[in-house]
């Protein structure tokens, strides 16, 4: 039999037992909530007891490097790569100057080689006489400028390998002609006997025997006021060491054949040139050849002097 103080003791423990179980008490009625399992005579339903939960804490929010993928944020970032050194471009072959050979103002014979190579290819048109002049430094011009070659007169190695290219090794007559220009042909009275064959076109005469050139040499005539003579003459006579008595000028190695007009060797024709002109006679520039030309010809011998 359940006495009072029983009771008590069991609804003290019932109470105890809902509050360490979190139970709820119906309001009005005195009884727990829930399904009754296990109650007992004592009418006390314990019901099922709730998921005990652990409260999270809600996070920070996650920061730029947080929010990144985990590989993202292992990954070590790969500084960046400066571009590679490079070592600065070597420098081509050095270019030299081409060294000058020949210029204006020198005198030798490898000059009289050039103007004989440049009469060759028609740059050069008077005989070569080793002297690196205007004439030479206008012709040397006129060839680099057809060439693409800088125009500076003078002939350095560039040139001169381009001009050996271009030609051949002058003959002994190119290099030393008898005369600056070329010897006419023959007018047909020369090609018998003996004959001193002056042309005025070619401004040359050439000694011939029978129809045979032996020499030839620059000449030039009278002026417009004072012509030399045309035709066929003979040689009168000679005087070696003669002078005008009307110029009163010397006339070495004077050969007459019409008159006072002769062949003879003029200094002035030498210093001067073309740029004179005689007083109606034959004048001869190169003394040796005048002076070989004197000692062969001969009295009565003929002279012929046609355009």
């Amino acid at each position: 039999m359940l006495t009072t103080s029983t009771l008590c003791r069991g609804f003290a423990t019932a109470a105890v037992l809902a509050v360490s179980v979190g139970c709820t008490v119906q309001p009005g009625t005195g009884e727990p909530a829930g399904d009754a399992k296990g109650g007992g005579s004592l009418g006390v339903s314990i019901g099922p007891l709730p998921e005990r939960t652990t409260a999270t804490p809600t996070p920070p929010a996650p920061t730029a490097a947080a929010a990144r993928p985990a590989t993202d944020r292992t990954r070590t970032p790969t500084p960046t790569s400066a571009p590679p050194e490079t070592s600065p471009p070597s420098p081509g072959p050095t270019r030299t100057a081409p060294r000058t050979l020949m210029a204006a103002g020198g005198r030798s014979d490898q000059v009289r080689e050039l103007q004989a190579r440049l009469g060759q290819i028609g740059y050069f048109d008077r005989a070569p006489t080793g002297y690196y002049g205007s004439v030479t430094a206008t012709a040397v011009s006129a060839f680099q400028d057809r060439r693409g070659l800088p125009t500076t007169g003078a002939t350095d190695t560039v040139t001169w390998q381009r001009l050996l290219g271009m030609t051949r090794t002058p003959t002994a007559d190119e290099l030393t002609p008898p005369t600056t220009r070329p010897v006419a042909a023959p007018d047909p009275r020369c090609m018998k006997g003996r004959v001193m064959c002056i042309s005025k076109t070619s401004s040359t005469l050439s000694w011939m025997i029978d129809g045979k050139t032996k020499s030839s040499m620059d000449v030039r005539f009278g002026s417009e006021y004072t012509p030399t003579r045309e035709g066929t003459f003979e040689v009168g006579w000679k005087s070696r060491h003669h002078v005008s008595t009307l110029y009163d000028s010397p006339m070495p190695y004077a050969m007459f054949f019409s008159g006072g007009q002769a062949v003879h060797y003029s200094a002035d024709f030498a210093a001067r040139g073309y740029s004179g002109a005689s007083h109606g006679c034959v004048n001869v520039r190169d003394e040796k050849k005048i002076a070989a030309l004197y000692a062969q010809v001969k009295t009565g011998d003929k002279v012929v002097i046609y355009w």
